[in-house]
């Protein structure tokens, strides 16, 4: 007989995820995308605790000087959804990642009140055989951008858009809450220095790269 470990199976995501030069064209067709404003809690060896918000009604240019917790200020009444997340170290594209909603007045002023917080538009789009979030963040970690593939199994032999520059899966310093704690832009030149150095990388352990 198996024991019932209380662990949920389906409190687990698998993702391949990539550095973006520029947000590709065709997947800006002016429908608002998703803001986020997210506050990361906990943030160290993998480990994490968010609370998010998100709207569609409001739709602002990730620019550096954006400050997140002004744009919350402002457009408070907007945010509709809030949730409260906590997730486990990444390991071969798998993570642990329980969630659950929150009262989105609870979660903004959760938010008002500590953590480190970062802001982002969120574009989605079907590619090929799978659903994407491409994400462009704003304030201290703009211009970046990442594109994300999201499976209920184990992301393996992936279409890979021409617009995916190189693999970032399982790189912690690009996951959200190192992200917050760590911006990309101390770091933006290392990184490109890196990338010039070494040229493109996609892991060879996921099946069959198939590129665009």
């Amino acid at each position: 007989m198996v024991e019932d470990s209380g662990r949920n199976i389906g409190d687990f995501e698998y993702t391949r995820r990539f550095f973006c030069r520029a947000l590709p064209t065709q997947l800006d067709d002016n429908d608002s995308p998703t803001l986020i404003i997210q506050s990361y809690y906990v943030h160290q060896d993998n480990y994490a605790l968010r609370v998010r918000l998100k709207t569609k009604s409001v739709r602002i240019a990730m620019t550096p000087d954006l400050d997140p917790l002004a744009v919350l200020e402002k457009y408070r009444d907007e945010f509709r959804l809030g949730s409260v997340t906590v997730k486990g170290p990444s390991v071969g594209g798998t993570r642990y990642e329980a969630s659950r909603d929150l009262d989105s007045r609870i979660a903004g002023e959760l938010i008002k009140r500590g953590g480190h917080v970062t802001i982002k538009n969120r574009f989605t789009d079907w590619i090929d055989e799978d659903g994407w979030n491409i994400d462009v963040f704003g304030g201290t970690n703009a211009p970046l951008i990442i594109a994300e593939a999201e499976r209920i199994g184990p992301v393996t032999n992936l279409v890979i858009p021409k617009f995916c520059t190189t693999e970032i899966t399982d790189q912690s310093r690009f996951s959200n809450e190192g992200l917050a704690a760590n911006p990309y832009s101390r770091w933006k030149s290392e990184f490109e220095d890196e990338l010039e150095a070494d040229g493109p990388q996609f892991l060879d352990y996921f099946g069959t790269n198939r590129m665009e």
